[in-house]
C-alpha cells in the first residue's frame, strides 16, 4: 500500500534510478520525469503530494519548472536537489515557494529524511486547513455544563467512555450539545493531542458527501482538479464527529460500514486502499431504530454504531441548568460587547423555566445574546426577551380542518389539552395525570398514543 505519491524530476538516469529505488522501498509511490517539461506536465496529471526536481536540467530547468507548477498549485510541496555551486539558485527557488533543498553529493538517510518531513508538513497543513474552516464557520455553544440528575449522569457516561476507543452514539434534539459532548470525549481520551475532525452530514450535498468523508483524486469527477484528503485522513490518530450521521445516503453508509470493519478505504476514484487508525463519534437528531425499520438507515451500520450510546436530555427536561446557562451565556457575551449585565430577573427566569424551548440550548444562547444586546440596565427583565416566550399559551382550535373528521377532530383536541396540562405540569407524568383526574398509566397510554412520552420527565 501506498503512503504517498511522489514525482521525480532528474535528468540524469542513474541518479533517477536510485531516488526511485530508495522511496519505494519507504513504501511511497514513485513516478519519473526525464526533465522540466515532462516534471510539469506530469505535475499537472499526477497531482503528486510532493515532487524531487533537479535544478539544472534541459528543455525546462528547475526554475522555470517551480514557476509553472506554483501556478497552477499554489500548495506544491517541492524538494529540490542542487550542486553547491548552483546554490544562489536554490536560495531563488525557495523564494519561489520550494519547500527544501538537498546539495549534491547528498547519502540516502538525507533524502529519507528530507521526503519524511515534508509529508508532516503536508498532513500539517491539511489539518490546519480543515481546523482553521471550523474555527471560521463554527457556531458558538455553551461547554457541558449542569448540575440536573441527568447531566450528572451523562458526565459519568463521558468520563467512562474517554478512556476507551469505542464507538460512541450521541442521540438529542438539535441545539442540546452533541458537539461538545464530543470534543469532550475526545479532549479526555488519550487522542487528545491528535486532530478532532467535523462532518456535519446535514449540511452537504448528497453528492459531496462521499468525498468529504474518504477524499477523491484529482479527475475523478467534475471539478475534482487537484487531490484531496477527506475526513478520515485528516483525523487519523484521532477522532472522527459525524454529525446528523442520520442523513448519510445509504451509498455512503455502505462505505463507511467497510471502514468501520476493515479500517481502510479508498478515496473516490482512487485503486489504493488506505489504512487509518480513527475514533469515531456519531450523532443524530433521528430515531435511527425508526429510519432502520422504514430502510433508510443501514440495519447493519446502525448495530456497529450503537455501541455505547449516550441520550443528551432536552433543555426542558433540565430545567434546574438554566440558571448555570444564563449566568454562562450572560459571561461570555458581556465580554463581548463590554457590557456589565449581572443576571435576569425572578419574573424572566420564571418565564425561561415554564418556556418549552424546541430550540434547546441553541435557542437560550440566542434569546440571551439579543437580551444583552437590548439591555440597558443590569438585570435583564422580561422587556428584553422575545414575546413567545411568555405569550406561549395558546387557545385550543376547535375549528374543523380539511379532511378531519370526528374521530381525528377528538384525537387532535386530546393532543392539544394534554399538551396543556403537560406544560403546566412541568412535563412531569405524575402532576400531569393529577391535573386531567386520569390514572398514571392512563396517561402514559395516551402520551405514547400522541407521540408525546418522549417530552415527559419521569418516564
Amino acid at each position: 500500500m501506498s503512503i504517498g505519491k511522489v514525482l521525480v524530476v532528474e535528468d540524469e538516469k542513474g541518479m533517477r534510478d536510485l531516488l526511485s529505488r530508495v522511496l519505494k522501498k519507504e513504501g511511497y509511490e514513485v513516478f519519473l520525469a526525464e526533465d522540466g517539461e515532462q516534471g510539469y506536465e506530469s505535475a499537472k496529471e499526477l497531482a503528486p503530494d510532493i515532487i524531487i526536481a533537479d535544478l539544472d536540467m534541459p528543455v525546462m530547468n528547475g526554475i522555470e519548472m517551480i514557476k509553472r507548477i506554483r501556478a497552477f498549485d499554489p500548495n506544491a510541496t517541492i524538494i529540490i536537489i542542487t550542486a553547491y555551486a548552483s546554490l544562489e539558485s536554490a536560495i531563488e527557488a525557495l523564494k519561489l515557494g520550494a519547500y527544501d533543498y538537498i546539495i549534491k553529493p547528498f547519502n540516502i538517510e538525507e533524502i529519507r529524511i528530507a521526503v519524511s518531513k515534508a509529508f508532516e508538513r503536508i498532513t500539517l497543513i491539511n489539518q490546519n486547513r480543515y481546523l482553521k474552516e471550523e474555527l471560521d464557520n463554527k457556531l458558538f455553544f455553551p461547554g457541558v455544563i449542569g448540575k440536573s440528575e441527568k447531566m450528572k449522569q451523562v458526565m459519568e457516561l463521558i468520563d467512562a467512555v474517554s478512556k476507551t476507543d469505542s464507538i460512541v452514539l450521541i442521540e438529542g434534539e438539535s441545539g442540546t450539545g452533541k458537539e461538545l459532548v464530543a470534543r469532550a470525549i475526545h479532549e479526555n481520551s488519550n487522542r487528545r493531542e491528535n486532530p478532532f475532525i467535523i462532518l456535519n452530514c446535514g449540511a452537504l450535498a448528497e453528492g459531496v458527501l462521499e468525498s468529504e468523508l474518504f477524499g477523491h483524486e484529482r479527475g475523478s469527477f467534475s471539478g475534482a482538479i487537484v487531490q484531496r484528503k477527506g475526513r478520515f485522513e485528516l483525523a487519523h490518530k484521532g477522532s472522527l464527529f459525524i454529525d446528523e450521521i442520520g442523513e448519510l445516503p445509504l451509498s455512503a453508509q455502505t462505505r463507511l460500514l467497510r471502514v468501520l470493519q476493515e479500517k481502510e478505504f479508498e478515496r473516490v476514484g482512487g485503486n489504493f486502499p488506505i489504512k487509518v487508525d480513527v475514533r469515531i463519534i456519531a450523532a443524530t437528531n433521528k430515531n435511527l431504530e425508526k429510519e432502520v425499520k422504514e430502510h433508510r438507515f443501514r440495519e447493519d451500520l446502525f448495530y456497529r454504531l450503537n455501541v455505547f450510546k449516550i441520550n443528551l436530555p432536552p433543555l426542558r427536561e433540565r430545567i434546574e441548568d438554566i440558571p448555570e446557562f444564563c449566568n454562562y451565556f450572560i459571561y461570555k457575551f458581556n465580554r463581548q460587547m463590554n457590557k456589565n449585565i449581572k443576571g435576569v430577573s425572578e419574573e424572566t427566569m420564571k418565564i425561561f423555566k415554564s418556556y418549552y424551548w424546541p430550540g434547546n440550548i441553541r435557542e437560550l444562547q440566542n434569546v440571551i445574546e439579543r437580551a444583552v444586546v437590548l439591555c440597558k440596565g443590569d438585570i435583564i427583565t422580561p422587556r428584553e426577551i422575545p414575546d413567545n416566550l411568555s405569550n406561549r399559551e395558546q387557545n385550543i382550535s376547535y375549528d374543523l380542518k380539511e379532511g378531519e373528521n370526528l374521530e381525528t377532530f377528538i384525537d387532535r383536541i386530546e393532543k392539544e389539552f394534554i399538551l396543556k396540562a403537560l406544560k403546566k405540569a412541568g412535563y412531569s407524568q405524575t402532576k400531569t395525570a393529577e391535573i386531567l383526574g386520569i390514572k398514571r398509566t392512563t396517561l402514559r397510554y395516551k402520551l405514547e398514543k400522541h407521540g408525546l412520552l418522549h417530552k415527559t420527565i419521569d418516564n
